[in-house]
């Protein structure tokens, strides 16, 4: 009994050695980082989890959570409510008599990543519309990394639930490769759209295993070590991913001499085309946000190709170019964050969302 209590104790003395060497360890590691790296290395943690909308299982942010998101621009701070939304309340999905109710569909831009909650385009279109005489709700329905084709699926069988009288949806040029990425449509040899699958989770399962633990969370909030470690391993796996999405695109289409194959183009614009019908026969209005490219030039590098903006025109009812909107700020204004994943900044936030707004107005006359 002595000898096992013995060998419990040296036991337990290793272990707290270990624990604390590997502390040490994190520590030098951690102090190295911030020296190095800390203007490259960005504390966004996505907090991601799975979501069965009808038959399909999307990605949605972890309802009611709150968050930082950090880099050397600044810290901006994300609200989630119970539907795994970045808004400040929580809706049903009953509409109140005369609200004007708009859902916003895209990807990081829309989620207002390196924006605060209250400057975001769709708080913008929120709050012009309701000092502009109009009761309006804006549902921000941006998720990170989400596709066009993903947005179409959470509209069809989850957006439309909330009824609203107005989608906005944000493009942008990754759109083209993520649509490929999610593979949840194919066109076939006519052009027509078919489903090739029913769920597109990446990164969820490993997600909410680690962020059960609380430690976890804030390591993914403070520690600059943790963080690219995190970011790096997750960008091996999206360039992993990315590769299977231009191998399939190759199998399709020969690519164009631009990065965006004509495959892609096609599949972007069916979906696009989907998206207004099913609007079109829910009654609801559809206008696309042309969101810029990262420049560090003085020109406005719009998301849209012009062989799609034709198309773009056709099947929204408002289309919003960045290029007609913004080219007076390129070189003037911040366009995009200069830092961090350089997403657009609350200036083009307000630029879109005061456009978009008065779009909504024009079409609600």
């Amino acid at each position: 009994m002595r000898k096992n209590k013995m060998k419990f104790k040296i036991l337990l003395t290793n272990i707290s050695f270990l624990i604390f060497i590997i502390a040490i360890c994190f520590l030098v590691a951690e102090f190295i980082v911030r020296s190095l790296f800390k203007e490259e290395t960005v504390l966004f943690p996505r907090y991601h989890t799975d979501a069965n909308y009808g038959q399909y299982k999307l990605r949605k942010i972890r309802p009611n959570s709150t968050f930082i998101h950090t880099s050397v621009d600044g810290k901006w701070e994300f609200n989630i409510n119970n539907q795994g939304l970045r808004n400040n309340i929580d809706y049903g999905y009953k509409k109140t008599k005369g609200t004007i109710r708009i859902i916003s569909l895209g990807d990081s831009h829309t989620q207002g990543y390196e924006a605060r909650q209250n400057y975001t385009y769709s708080s913008i279109i929120e709050k012009y519309l309701n000092t502009h005489g109009y009761n309006a709700e804006v549902i921000n329905a941006g998720i990170s990394g989400f596709s066009t084709a993903e947005e179409l699926l959470f509209l069809e069988n989850e957006g439309i639930k909330y009824n609203p009288d107005f989608v906005v949806l944000g493009f942008y040029a990754n759109d083209f490769e993520d649509n490929i990425k999610s593979n949840f449509f194919t066109l076939d040899k006519n052009g027509n759209l078919s489903i090739e699958k029913y769920e597109h989770i990446p990164g969820v399962k490993i997600q909410n295993f680690i962020y059960s633990f609380g430690l976890v969370r804030w390591l993914g909030e403070n520690s600059y070590f943790y963080s690219l470690l995190f970011n790096n391993t997750w960008k091996f796996f999206k360039t992993k991913l990315s590769k299977n999405a231009s191998d399939r695109a190759v199998e399709y289409a020969i690519p164009s001499q631009t990065d965006i194959s004509n495959y892609q183009k096609e599949l972007t614009s069916a979906l696009i085309i989907r998206m207004y019908n099913f609007c079109k026969k829910n009654n609801i209005k559809l206008i696309i946000i042309d969101i810029p490219k990262i420049t560090d030039g003085h020109l406005i590098q719009p998301s849209v190709p012009k062989s799609l903006i034709e198309n773009m025109t056709k099947y929204s009812d408002g289309y919003i170019s960045s290029t007609s909107l913004i080219a007076d700020y390129a070189g003037v204004a911040e366009i995009h964050r200069p830092h961090g994943h350089r997403h657009i900044s609350e200036f083009t936030h307000a630029i879109f969302g005061v456009s978009a707004a008065k779009e909504i107005i024009s079409l609600s006359q």
